[in-house]
């Protein structure tokens, strides 16, 4: 049995805020030998040229290590690890790639390196550094769990040394008076001679050491301290000094991973790429497991998108109800420079909120608080000079009773728990519950199994008055903004509820669906229901010739089949009803072809028939030819009927054992365009997929098209 694990590595930019060819004169300090590190025994090289102009030299050296891992290397008989290391200078464009890799081993374990120094593009005067690595154990005496972790250890532990041993050359350069090294220029022609010309062949080291006291010409650049402000080297890559600004302290490895699923999103998906700390939340959620998060990640933008929580802040307007009856609001900061949110649970008539309001607005209204706390952060971090990612809750339960254990209001409070729990992870960084009275338990007991472990352990529990005094409240929140309420000064402006008047409950005409939470009824975006034998179908009428359809839906559950018809007839509206016995209906379903209608002779098919698999969203559109009724179709997709002479395609059998209920359910839009005005539109004949399925790790592309319509996944 051949044990395969794969480890890769992708660090950010670091940047050295001197020129490129100083960088150079101390990168070559590390060899033959280098005392700073360790691990690193010597050096030989194998083979060495140069270009005619001396811009282009390369060195190929063996490089001798010792692994940190005597026993296990005892027993292959290997006392130490051999790499082999190429580097290619390019004094004329300032660039320097490194690769290496390992001769020890290399039938069991492949490891890889790749790094590159550059000048910084925004700055010639600085250099820039990245590296990516990957590691192959295909196998290892059995231990190949061992190696992967000790390999990983030593790796990671060096990346940092290798940055501050460039840094420690510097300076020593810098000391030597050598602050300045002249960049290549072409060898002298016609006998010509210049002195300032580093002779063709010779190293940036080796003009170095030779200008000595003379080298100070010009001042240094710059100093290895970190900048005021972070400069990024480039969009699409993150800058180590910005991370460590705006995002924290993260180990080699979780930068890693960062990276490597904020280039995942850039590549794949063609919306709005989330900001840096929402990914890292994500990440954060998951330990760094990046498919997890990948995983985790994707299935919450696809929910953004659906309920168009982008926009939350700019179009919720909180009811006057909730303005007077919902007992929290955002106050100051807390010792840390999160954002405080106070709630006075036990003052709020939940039962009285869900009867007057329904879920639906208490849960957009939560979604609009959380949305603030996110904003909240964003300017504190700001403000204090380090990263805010995270708040605090200070809850409240005086007067929590029975009342607040209503069936219907727990109910309420755990779908919203798993909504936040589910889009909003790591963003509460602590939870200060106070004066919880008897009952609370019972309530706990109800709420508990659904909070993500991570976040009960940011629960701090006082009951009675033993928030007061050391250890309490003061311990977190600086005196003078504990809230009035609770025995401090400031005065907090939160409102203090009371019983919602039953003359504002919904009347039972209104109830708001018990089933599920709908969000965002005055979306652009309908939802759907597909049943097995039962299509949803919706019409479109063209009454002149040359029109553009288009339409753009998410699948979120299950696999469809997406069709479009055209028919002279006007088609009659039929609802379906669900026949399993788990569902009373089939939510928003609708068919329009007449079981008596036949293909080719009552309607015809405009476009091949396209299978559409959970959590792809398909954007396409269709050039119409003629008047009448355009029916757009989805329908389960499941095995095509064989034949006694042909066997079905596996693909398709598996499909049908994957699905998991005989309903699948979507969101779509569709429009209707003048042919002059989709010409001129952003829009393109020329569909796409956005590129965001759940769990792919790339977005294939693909055309099924007739006439001029086009639909790609």
């Amino acid at each position: 049995c051949v044990v395969k694990m794969v480890q890769k590595y992708q660090s950010p930019v670091r940047v050295y805020k001197y020129p490129f060819e100083l960088v150079m004169a101390a990168y070559e300090k590390r060899f033959p030998t280098c005392p700073e590190i360790p691990v690193f025994l010597g050096s030989e090289i194998l083979h060495e040229s140069r270009s005619e102009d001396g811009a282009i030299h390369v060195i190929e050296r063996s490089c001798k290590l010792n692994v940190d891992a005597p026993r296990l290397l005892k027993k292959a008989s290997v006392e130490y690890v051999f790499f082999i290391q190429k580097n290619t200078v390019n004094w004329k464009e300032r660039t320097l790639r490194i690769e290496a890799h390992n001769e020890t081993f290399a039938n069991r374990v492949v490891v890889l390196e790749t790094c590159s120094y550059s000048v910084h593009p925004e700055n010639e005067e600085w250099t820039c550094f990245e590296q990516s690595a990957s590691l192959d154990i295909k196998s290892f005496f059995g231990f190949e769990s061992t190696v992967e972790k000790i390999a990983m250890k030593q790796y990671t532990s060096n990346i940092k040394r290798g940055k501050e041993v460039i840094e420690h050359y510097l300076k020593e350069l810098i000391s030597q008076g050598i602050t300045f090294i002249p960049r290549w220029t072409p060898p002298p022609v016609c006998g010509q001679t210049d002195e300032q010309t580093p002779a063709v062949g010779r190293d940036a080291a080796d003009v170095a050491l030779e200008s000595g006291a003379n080298g100070a010409a010009k001042e240094p650049s710059g100093s290895s301290c970190p900048a005021a402000e972070a400069i990024s080297p480039d969009a699409d890559k993150l800058d180590a000094d910005y991370i460590e600004r705006y995002l924290g302290q993260l180990t080699p490895m979780q930068e890693s991973c960062l990276i490597r699923l904020r280039r995942w999103l850039q590549e794949t998906h063609k919306g709005k790429i989330p900001k840096d700390e929402h990914i890292l939340r994500f990440l954060r959620a998951r330990d760094f497991n990046i498919d997890k998060a990948r995983e985790m990640l994707c299935q919450s933008l696809s929910w953004r998108k659906q309920y168009q929580v982008d926009y939350i802040l700019q179009s919720w307007r909180p009811p006057a109800l909730l303005d007077e009856y919902y007992t929290g609001g955002w106050h100051y900061q807390d010792k840390d420079g999160r954002p405080l949110y106070i709630l006075r649970l036990g003052q709020m008539d939940t039962k009285g909120l869900v009867k007057a309001l329904g879920e639906e607005s208490l849960l957009r209204h939560v979604l609009s608080i959380n949305e603030e706390g996110q904003k909240r952060c964003e300017e504190n971090t700001n403000s204090f000079g380090r990263p805010i990612t995270s708040w605090t809750c200070l809850v409240d339960l005086e007067g929590l009773n029975m009342r607040h254990l209503w069936r219907p209001g727990v109910k309420a409070l755990l779908r919203i728990i798993e909504v936040v729990e589910d889009n909003y992870p790591e963003t509460l960084g602590r939870l200060l519950i106070v004066r919880a009275p008897r009952v609370f338990p019972v309530l706990w007991t109800l709420v508990s199994p659904f909070i993500n472990e991570n976040t009960r352990q940011k629960f701090l529990i006082y009951s009675g008055n033993n928030y007061q005094g050391p250890g309490g409240l003061v311990d977190y929140v600086d005196k003078d903004v504990i809230p009035d309420f609770l025995g401090g000064e400031c005065m907090c402006t939160v409102p203090e509820g009371g019983l919602v008047p039953k003359s504002l409950y919904q009347t039972e005409e209104e109830p708001e669906n018990s089933d599920h939470i709908r969000l965002w009824t005055e979306t652009i975006y309908h939802s759907a229901s597909v049943l097995r034998g039962a299509p949803h179908e919706i019409v479109v009428e063209i009454l002149e010739g040359e029109s553009v359809i288009t339409w753009d839906f998410d699948i979120l559950k299950g696999d469809v089949v997406f069709s479009l018809f055209h028919s002279k007839r006007a088609p009659e509206t039929s609802h379906k009803e669900a026949t399993l016995p788990s569902t009373s209906a089939a939510g928003d379903n609708m068919q329009l072809i007449d079981k008596t209608w036949v293909l080719g002779v009552d309607y015809s098919r405009m476009e091949s028939p396209l299978v559409c698999r959970e959590g792809e969203s398909i954007q396409g559109s269709h050039v119409t030819r003629w008047p009448g009724f355009y029916i757009l179709q989805w329908k389960m997709h499941g095995p095509l009927p064989c034949s006694g002479s042909s066997l079905p395609r596996v693909d398709d059998v598996l499909a049908s054992l994957q699905v998991s209920s005989h309903k699948c359910k979507l969101i779509y839009y569709y429009e209707v365009l003048a042919s002059k005005d989709f010409r001129g539109s952003m829009s393109s004949l020329e569909s796409c997929n956005s590129g965001f399925s759940q769990l792919s790790g790339a977005t294939t592309s693909s055309s099924q098209s007739q006439s001029s319509s086009h639909l790609s996944r």
